[in-house]
């Protein structure tokens, strides 16, 4: 997958005059209903002959007009290329998201970058998509200028999983209520969060239960407690993903107060500081508790690693995991500003 970070950087990869089948939006999480809308682009993009191309924004908009109020995004930039790439898209154009581009009413949005930029074909769009300024270019605008500027616009169901409607907010919804089990169904993967293994206190391997801790980016945590997960490293040395029990939280029983995301990783002893690690939740097992004494939790960690490898024994590697960021996806031709 080619990626590119404004239209001149696409130009300096593509041939002048290359014409694409597009679909837009933020595509946080790249969750089900986001595959759905790449997978018909693509299908457009191979009967006109052309290739597909999603395009998608940095920062995500919400950062930007709503400041702290913004949602914790469900995806870094990184891992959503890398879940296009393994979606089989052609390009991603990552937009700068700036004052200026939301000031952009629709059809100079569309006309400028779209069609001048482009070469749009075919433009595939969600159930609930709006463009340019105040939202004012939905579906019944972008069909009638298509109409008129000679491409086509076409319009995806939403797609629903247990009875609902999938969507970005629902499934932070799930994340922040500790139902990542509910949550994975509509991602189509396990949630996971990515970071450097750095250095804790150390009390894990006194107890007998040594943790990774990670030093997590911007992605939403699940709530607090206790989890089955499972664990990838980059670079990676092992073929398969590694079973563990992850705790968030603010270790109540020492008294801490800075919340925290550690896992003890089941039958492994390899050093690991310093390494990338991408820790997918399957389940939560419970909340996170005070306990009276150390024996009590050592217990109680015991019971919990019991617990995760019966799950995950049974079930929790039959959700699909891309690869991490080091595969060969993550290295294909990109520019940036």
């Amino acid at each position: 997958m080619l990626t590119a970070y404004d239209l001149f950087c696409l130009k300096s990869l593509v041939p002048q005059g290359t014409a694409h089948a597009v679909t837009i939006g933020n595509f946080d999480g790249v969750h089900t209903g986001h595959r759905r809308l790449i997978e018909m682009t693509r299908t457009r993009a191979m009967e006109h002959g052309v290739r597909s191309v999603a395009v998608t924004f940095d920062p995500h908009p919400q950062q930007l007009l709503d400041g702290d109020h913004a949602p914790e995004p469900l995806t870094t930039l990184p891992r959503k290329l890398e879940l296009f790439a393994a979606l089989g898209l052609d390009i991603a154009l990552v937009l700068p998201f700036t004052r200026g581009l939301a000031a952009l009413g629709p059809e100079e949005f569309v006309r400028s970058i779209l069609l001048d930029g482009l070469g749009m074909k075919s433009l595939v769009v969600g159930y609930d998509f709006a463009l340019g300024k105040d939202r004012t270019g939905d579906f019944a605008f972008l069909r009638s200028l298509g109409e008129k500027s000679g491409f086509s616009v076409e319009r995806a169901d939403p797609v629903q999983v247990n009875g609902q409607t999938v969507s970005s907010s629902r499934i932070r919804e799930f994340i922040r209520e500790g139902r990542v089990d509910e949550a994975a169904p509509m991602m189509g993967r396990p949630h996971s969060v990515e970071g450097t293994v750095i250095h804790g206190f150390g009390r894990g391997k006194g107890l007998g239960f040594p943790t990774i801790n990670i030093s997590r980016n911007s992605t939403l945590l699940p709530a607090p407690g206790v989890y089955a997960t499972l664990v990838e490293f980059a670079p990676a040395e092992e073929s398969t993903p590694l079973m563990a029990v992850a705790n968030i939280g603010v270790n109540p029983t020492f008294g801490g107060d800075s919340l925290s995301l550690e896992a003890h990783i089941l039958d492994f002893s390899r050093d690991v500081y310093g390494c990338s690690a991408r820790i997918s939740f399957i389940r939560r097992l419970r909340g996170e508790v005070r306990f009276p004494d150390v024996d009590a939790l050592t217990r109680q960690i015991a019971a919990d690693s019991a617990a995760a490898r019966s799950i995950l024994s049974t079930a929790g590697s039959s959700a699909p995991l891309p690869a991490h960021r080091d595969s060969p996806a993550s290295k294909e031709p990109s520019c940036a500003l």
